[in-house]
């Protein structure tokens, strides 16, 4: 392969039914060439829509996409076609899930997929989608390097008793461990907070990543010391359609007394629970904010999302023994202002006290001016963190940098 002749990196982030991909030049990777972004694959009603970096589309389809990696060769077709001169250096993805065993980005070879099979049981929900977008791109691109971004790595470096559980330790032997993740957006608000006021960034942080999915990490001189998700993206914050923590009993009990299989346990805890399952409705919070004052269940919905986060936004800062920097993000956290209002309510005795104003307006700092915790709203960029990941691991191993 012609090293010369490298010069874009593409990022794919699939999820249980969508894929987010984006293109970034090499030499630029915080700069956004074409977006694109797949929804409702395997179902009626799928569509993809490409855009240029200002957003304006360039490309619509309204049509079967029944797989992942159906949706990811339409992409592929439409870049063959549309820009042959953008050849692609490599190909970074998202994966949810590294297991114990990855701690930094690598390049995808046939052990790392093994290696990703075998934790598909831990996360059936992402894992085999992405597996199956790293297949497609090699199957329509043979040669071309691909890199593994894990949304656990962040998390790794959590003191051990952070990651515990209280099972007996063959358990946590077998890997039966606190892994977090929303990884690859930590690290990216991280990196950005550090160049905003690097004094912050190297202080007690917390960052509530509340969007679909949602989870909170406590950050300790840029290190993540402890996080909201454990074992499965599936555990802490009240989320869409995601349970949060249960109790291990009510787990028993829609065995038991319900007589669940393990695969409607599944289906029941991460896609018809959280507030969909609570508001009996919609997993929305944008729907359910503007129907809560004529609908009690959404009303309680929100609450409930609310507690749960004020609730283990006052655990983590324990951990971290006070706070200097909080930090919301992610399309609830960016964009939900009464969200974070009744987050922040009533922990004015812990330092955080909001400027209603600045938080109606969604400023860049929502707190009141002198208060001794600074709030901050930053949006995240997963992509922009695979591309820098994959940019420097090129970088990094030169001409070792081979294809799976």
């Amino acid at each position: 392969m012609d090293q010369t002749r490298l010069r874009s990196i593409l990022t794919v982030n699939t999820g249980s039914s969508s894929l987010k991909a984006a293109l970034y030049p090499l030499d630029g990777a915080d700069t956004l060439e074409i977006g694109a972004s797949a929804e409702r694959i395997g179902s009626d009603g799928s569509r993809m829509r490409i855009t240029d970096s200002l957003g304006v589309a360039l490309y619509e389809h309204h049509g079967a996409l029944p797989t992942h990696e159906a949706a990811l060769n339409a992409l592929l077709t439409w870049l063959h076609r549309n820009r042959p001169s953008q050849d692609l250096a490599a190909v970074g993805h998202r994966v949810v899930h590294g297991g114990s065993r990855y701690w930094e980005p690598q390049l995808i070879t046939p052990q790392l997929i093994d290696t990703l099979r075998d934790l598909t049981p831990i996360d059936p929900d992402h894992l085999p989608q992405a597996i199956g977008a790293i297949d497609a791109v090699r199957r329509a691109l043979p040669g071309l390097p691909q890199v593994a971004c894990f949304d656990t790595a962040f998390h790794r470096r959590m003191p051990r008793v952070a990651q515990l559980y209280a099972l007996p330790r063959r358990f946590t032997d077998a890997g039966v461990v606190r892994f977090g993740f929303h990884g690859l957006s930590y690290e990216y608000i991280m990196q950005e907070l550090r160049l905003l006021d690097a004094s912050d960034a190297g202080g007690r942080v917390i960052v509530a990543h509340l969007g679909n999915g949602a989870s909170m990490a406590a950050v300790r001189d840029g290190v993540g010391v402890d996080t909201t998700m454990g074992f499965s993206p599936t555990g802490g914050l009240v989320m869409g359609t995601r349970s949060g923590d249960l109790d291990p009993g009510v787990i028993l009990y829609l065995l038991q007394v319900e007589n669940l299989s393990a695969a409607e346990l599944n289906e029941l805890v991460n896609k018809r629970a959280g507030l969909l399952g609570v508001s009996g409705g919609s997993s929305d919070m944008r729907d359910l904010l503007g129907r809560e004052a004529d609908d009690p269940r959404a009303a309680e919905a929100v609450d409930l999302f609310c507690y749960q986060a004020r609730k283990y936004l006052g655990a983590l800062m324990a951990i971290l023994g006070g706070l200097d920097t909080l930090v919301f993000t992610a399309g609830i956290g960016e964009a939900a202002a009464p969200v974070r209002w009744r987050i922040c309510a009533g922990l004015e005795f812990l330092g955080i006290q909001l400027d209603e104003q600045r938080n109606t307006m969604h400023a860049p700092v929502i707190s009141r001016a002198g208060s001794s915790v600074t709030v901050r709203v930053m949006r995240t960029n997963e992509a922009v963190m695979i591309a820098r990941h994959v940019q420097r691991l090129i970088a990094r191993e030169g001409a070792d940098f081979v294809p799976v």
